[in-house]
């Protein structure tokens, strides 16, 4: 019989002395994620608040101590089925614990919730170095990569690395007389405006506004919007998100027609020096495919490939069934982009919300 929730649990694991494995959900989840802790759990909260799932927190405590945690959003919708992911959104996720032993717990414990809410599949969001053996992990996908650049300590030094043809480009742009602006919430409908205009050109569903609002006000000061306008007129736009280290482009998008003027080269310099100037260590562009489109992008950039190693536990199906990517939603994919924007805007949330 399929659940549609699992109440907050705590069992006794391995029968190890002063060790306990805590799933936790509803008031009590509900009450951490009120002020969370760390980014991990802030982005739990931004992205099940987001689009409207469920989250779980599987928390292992030893001697008191918590020693690893796997945040969990279970993902339902009547189009696609249930799944539990780790992260849905986000580029990497998945389990954070003290040693082997506390992974395999966490591992254990996700499968149990896996089972109980019937899903297709669980899914972790790990990279190389946070892969986890485990039977239970059956499947693995590796055609994605993380694209990350090392920042140096000044502006000047990062461009001076840069190819000419790189450097020719944003001078471009420069010289097209763009303008970026930087802000929080009174910059989402410019932001949207552009974002939302090139996923129908992408033929993507968009993310509704209830995403990036969330993710607002979970990092309030470490999320921002960058528009770049022509004059009054938004022709790029990112989500940028500060970490400790990490500076992140979860979102960025620039309209088609500007091409010309070289405006996404432009915004993506902007940002660049927006992440040195705030102390970052290393630029996130995000995940893509080895030598797609953006892949290429990002590279030009100097940012080298870091494997995105994503796990599952599959109970139905195959793990390529939903993806995007999948060749039966060509079709789909080329109508879509032939949609009105404002139609795309109005249906592309219920859509994309219940895609892994």
């Amino acid at each position: 019989m399929k659940q549609d929730a699992v109440d907050d649990s705590t069992i006794l694991a391995a029968g190890a002395s002063g060790v306990r494995v805590a799933v936790r959900r509803s008031a009590e989840l509900a009450a951490r994620l009120a002020e969370p802790t760390d980014d991990r759990q802030r982005w739990l909260s931004a992205v099940s608040a987001g689009l409207g799932h469920a989250p779980y927190l599987i928390v292992v405590e030893r001697d008191s101590e918590v020693v690893g945690t796997l945040p969990l959003v279970f993902v339902r919708t009547k189009l696609f089925g249930r799944f539990l992911v780790s992260l849905p959104f986000i580029n990497s996720a998945g389990v954070v614990a003290a040693d082997d032993s506390v992974a395999r717990l966490l591992i254990e414990k996700a499968v149990e919730l896996a089972d109980a809410l019937d899903v297709r599949y669980l899914e972790l969001r790990h990279e190389a170095a946070t892969r986890i053996d485990h039977p239970a992990l059956t499947a693995t996908r590796t055609s994605k990569v993380h694209m990350r650049l090392p920042l140096p300590t000044t502006s000047d030094v990062l461009w001076a690395s840069f190819k000419p043809k790189v450097r020719n480009q944003v001078r471009k742009g420069a010289s097209s007389g763009l303008s970026a602006a930087w802000g929080g919430g009174e910059l989402l409908g410019d932001f949207y405006d552009v974002f939302s205009r090139n996923m129908r050109d992408l033929g993507t569903p968009v993310f509704g506004r209830r995403l990036f609002r969330e993710i607002l006000a979970q990092f309030p000061e470490q999320a921002e919007f960058c528009v770049a306008r022509l004059g009054d007129r938004p022709v790029a736009a990112a989500l940028l998100v500060h970490g400790e280290c990490f500076t992140e482009v979860p979102c960025a998008s620039s309209l088609r027609e500007y091409n010309v003027l070289n405006a996404n080269m432009w915004m993506y310099w902007e940002l660049l020096q927006r992440a040195i100037d705030r102390g970052g260590k290393v630029f996130d562009f995000g995940r893509s495919t080895v030598d797609s489109n953006t892949f290429r992008f990002k590279k030009q950039w100097g940012a080298a490939p870091e494997t995105a190693v994503w796990q599952y536990y599959v109970r139905q199906g195959q793990v390529d069934d939903v993806r995007p990517d999948n060749p039966k939603y060509r079709a789909m994919i080329a109508a879509w982009r032939k949609l009105p924007v404002w139609l795309t805007r109005l249906i592309g949330p219920s859509i994309v919300r219940g895609i892994p």
